[in-house]
């Protein structure tokens, strides 16, 4: 990693929302000398990782992951991912909901085995849940029906959401509007949007979620572009790997030169010695902020640290 100094974000009075002075500053520090990451979406239930998770988790570690969120997107997978919490306390936390593709699945009963499996304290948000209108695995209305309640849910339960959109932008903001004045917080995971989508986000109080994505997106008014003009405010941008998916393949020709030049040694020896298209692990967070970072034109350490705090405020870690 190369030679740091301590930086704050613009107001860390706001990001930080009451958090004590001597906290940040402790944060500082971490990240002035190593990385300090949180991973809010990763799907660690995948039977990709059936084999070696305690591997992954610990090569996470070394690579600066300190927080790690295990998506849930069935009711299956987010019993799972809750019981990966118990496996390694205070390392992963868990997310409990039903994906779009799989809202064909909700069945009467699925409200309240998610609202149990959101009692728990290491359960810290309501989702995957969303819309999804670019693959259709589950009908459109369906889906509107599904997200609808698990809003309604997160809403009950006081617990962020964790919110999927792919060609769904209207549709979403119309649900969510629904619930504007008692909506918790929440997090528009994997963006991959426009300018005018992000923007709309940011005015309704929503968190941007970024991940490897960046590496492929080529569009004049895509996630490059809104970073390179500075649109997302550092107190609402957090990071993921979105593994085994999402690989941030930096060897890529439509990544430009600069971007290249400012990954580090040690990030791009996590990457390169562990993830793959195939598999994607929680290990590659360290390449994808400095990939930001580099977008945004701001230190990475500054990044690092703001995308920290940004995931305990919302998410309440310790």
């Amino acid at each position: 990693m190369a030679d740091s100094k301590e930086k704050s974000v613009d107001n860390p009075e706001k990001v930080a929302d009451g958090m004590s002075a001597l906290k940040i500053k402790q944060i500082e520090d971490e990240v002035a000398s190593s990385y300090l990451l949180v991973d809010i979406g990763a799907n660690l239930t995948n039977s990709k990782y059936s084999r070696d998770l305690d591997s992954v988790v610990e090569r996470a570690k070394d690579a600066g992951v300190k927080k790690i969120m295990v998506t849930g997107a069935s009711v299956q997978c987010s019993k799972e991912a809750l019981r990966l919490t118990r496996l390694y306390p205070g390392m992963l936390y868990s997310s409990a909901g039903i994906h779009p593709h799989d809202a064909k699945t909700w069945t009467d009963d699925c409200y309240d085995v998610i609202k149990e499996l959101a009692s728990n304290p290491e359960c810290v948000a309501i989702g995957e849940c969303g819309l999804d209108f670019n693959r259709n695995f589950s009908p459109q209305d369906v889906q509107m029906e599904v997200f609808e309640k698990q809003v309604q849910l997160a809403c009950e339960v006081g617990k962020p959401l964790f919110l999927h959109e792919r060609d769904a932008h209207d549709d979403m903001v119309r649900i969510l509007g629904k619930f504007k004045d008692r909506m918790p917080p929440a997090v528009l995971h994997c963006f991959t949007g426009t300018t005018a989508q992000a923007l709309k986000y940011l005015e309704m109080g929503l968190y941007i979620g970024l991940t490897g994505f960046l590496w492929k997106d080529k569009s004049d008014d895509g996630v490059r572009s809104i970073l390179e003009k500075g649109l997302i405010p550092l107190d609402r941008l957090l990071i993921e790997t979105d593994a085994p998916f999402m690989y941030p393949n930096v060897r890529g020709s439509k990544i430009p030169a600069n971007i290249k030049q400012a990954l580090s040694d040690r990030s791009l020896s996590f990457l390169n010695r562990y993830c793959t298209f195939q598999r994607n692990e929680p290990c590659s967070l360290p390449v994808i902020v400095e990939m930001i970072a580099a977008y945004m034109k701001r230190p990475v350490e500054e990044v690092a640290m703001a995308t920290t705090i940004n995931a305990i405020k919302l998410f309440g870690f310790s």
